[in-house]
């Protein structure tokens, strides 16, 4: 974790409670709130400050931005506290400056601003910029999840479940992940479909409505729900079984760089499921997959079948894959 208020926390605890999480395929989401340096989530600030300070964020004059916002929040101004610290903690036209980042996402924190106590939550949690401080830091995530928050919302069910081990804690946290799912937050999504999938935290078994979870992450391109759609929709868990549907899904997640996708897709055109054999196909996702560390004995033993010269078609589709 480079920058832990910028990315949601995935607590050890959760995977003991929901299985489907210690495979290990679960990475924390790239952004706090999916923004890019040239993008901007308003959520992140509680809503579009209509001046010429957020103007000029949005249109990446991002020293324009700071120097306009400055003024006012040096005068108070709680947006304009955390458009400068958005600036500083990211690095935006200016140097990186984390601990002064801290300082504005404090002030504007103290100010009610859900999104600014979600981030400075996250630097209590982390202890490196601030002073750490995991009381201050659940206190102001519950707040920021109450204000409606969605990142927060996930992050706070973590806290939930950390704080509190087992399935009291996770019944608890339910009602937080459901909140940022419906939401639409990727992670919640995937979350719930854990939830349903083993029954957990007051929720009865129900592999329906951990598919339609499932399919509502996968379809914002969260590659491990992807990975788990294709699968059940191979499986026909969950409802009808689709082949070609499950393939598909499985194809994209291995476009993104998921290896145990890679090493699945290959097995797929291995066995001609939901697409037509093909030898070569399958051995170079299975290089590529390899390539990252992934071996597999039965994908070894498909290789050692083929011919020289189809291994070799195979490492040339495998490179131009990469």
């Amino acid at each position: 974790m480079t920058t832990a208020r910028r990315l949601l926390l995935i607590v050890p605890a959760l995977l003991a409670v929901l299985p489907a999480y210690a495979a290990g395929e679960v990475a924390p989401a790239k952004d706090a709130a999916g923004a890019t340096d040239e993008t901007v989530d308003q959520e992140r600030f509680g809503g579009p400050p209509a001046d010429a300070a957020y103007g000029a964020f949005q249109r990446g004059l991002y020293m324009t931005a700071l120097n306009l916002a400055m003024p006012r929040a040096e005068a108070g101004d709680s947006a304009a506290q955390t458009l400068v610290a958005e600036i500083l903690s990211r690095g935006l036209g200016v140097a990186r400056d984390e601990a002064k980042a801290a300082k504005w996402y404090q002030l504007a924190a103290e100010q009610g601003v859900p999104e600014a106590q979600f981030q400075y939550a996250l630097l209590l949690l982390d202890g490196r910029f601030v002073t750490k401080d995991p009381q201050g830091a659940y206190a102001l995530m519950q707040a920021a999840a109450e204000a409606g928050n969605r990142l927060a919302q996930f992050n706070f069910a973590q806290l939930l479940i950390d704080r509190e081990r087992g399935a009291a804690g996770l019944t608890k946290a339910v009602s937080y992940y459901q909140r940022a799912a419906d939401a639409g937050l990727a992670d919640a999504q995937y979350a719930m479909s854990q939830v349903y999938a083993n029954g957990a935290g007051g929720k009865k078994r129900d592999e329906a409505e951990a598919r339609r979870w499932l399919l509502a992450a996968a379809r914002q391109n969260f590659d491990t729900a992807q990975v788990d759609l294709a699968t059940w929709l191979i499986e026909g868990r969950g409802g009808p079984r689709d082949l070609k549907a499950g393939f598909g899904w499985m194809k994209r997640a291995a476009d993104s760089g998921n290896v145990a996708a890679q090493n699945r897709v290959a097995k797929l055109y291995m066995g001609g499921i939901g697409t037509e054999p093909n030898a070569i196909d399958a051995a170079a996702w299975y290089f590529l997959a390899r390539r990252q560390g992934l071996t597999d004995p039965e994908m070894e033993d498909f290789l050692r079948g083929l011919t020289e010269d189809e291994q070799k078609q195979a490492l040339a589709r495998a490179n131009r894959l990469r």
